[in-house]
């Protein structure tokens, strides 16, 4: 099996070296997702990879799902000071304490666009197509420049219009897969 492995052709950036980021890129990067509560974990380590790589935050995200409840949407917005502090100590997870403070204000305006739209699922359909977008290359979109746009409006930080295509990207909104990957479905 491990050496079928090596000889998939995947796309560039999964990194063979990294048992984690294969599976990742092979099970579930660019897979659709419409459960909210997944939507929220993929937004909020969008959010930490915000001037690093995934691969960083891949590796860190068991230790991120242990620190932050996993991502209990009700939890995270109980945190206080001094959960904010106990985070700032806790090893394996990236300690930057304005991504962290964004991943609780981010999870409020989450709960808010929920209420608004009755899942953060639903919102998404409103401002992203029911069909993939096949296009492996770009690193914004006009709909990611619209959802940034509409996130920090009302309130959410580190959602940059490159944060929020990849996001998408992970979540199938995208394919993204390159022509020469095993996964790639482009026409």
């Amino acid at each position: 099996m491990k050496e079928r492995q090596k000889q998939v052709k995947r796309c560039f950036w999964a990194n063979p070296k990294n048992p984690l980021y294969i599976k990742y890129h092979d099970e579930e990067w660019g897979q659709p997702v419409h459960d909210d509560a997944k939507l929220l974990e993929l937004l909020i380590l969008e959010c930490f990879q915000a001037g690093l790589s995934w691969e960083c935050v891949l590796n860190k995200r068991e230790a991120f799902r242990e620190a932050f409840d996993g991502f209990d949407r009700d939890t995270i917005l109980a945190y206080d000071e001094k959960k904010i502090d106990e985070l700032m100590s806790t090893s394996g997870i990236i300690r930057n304490r304005a991504k962290i403070k964004a991943a609780i204000s981010n999870t409020s305006v989450f709960k808010s666009i929920q209420e608004e739209s009755g899942s953060f699922d639903a919102y998404l359909s409103g401002l992203c197509p029911k069909e993939p977008i096949f296009d492996h290359t770009s690193t914004t979109s006009t709909i990611s420049d619209a959802l940034s746009a509409d996130l920090r409006k009302r309130g959410m930080k580190f959602v940059g219009s490159t944060t929020i295509h990849a996001f998408l990207q992970s979540i199938g909104v995208f394919s993204s897969h390159a022509p020469d990957c095993y996964l790639y479905q482009g026409k």
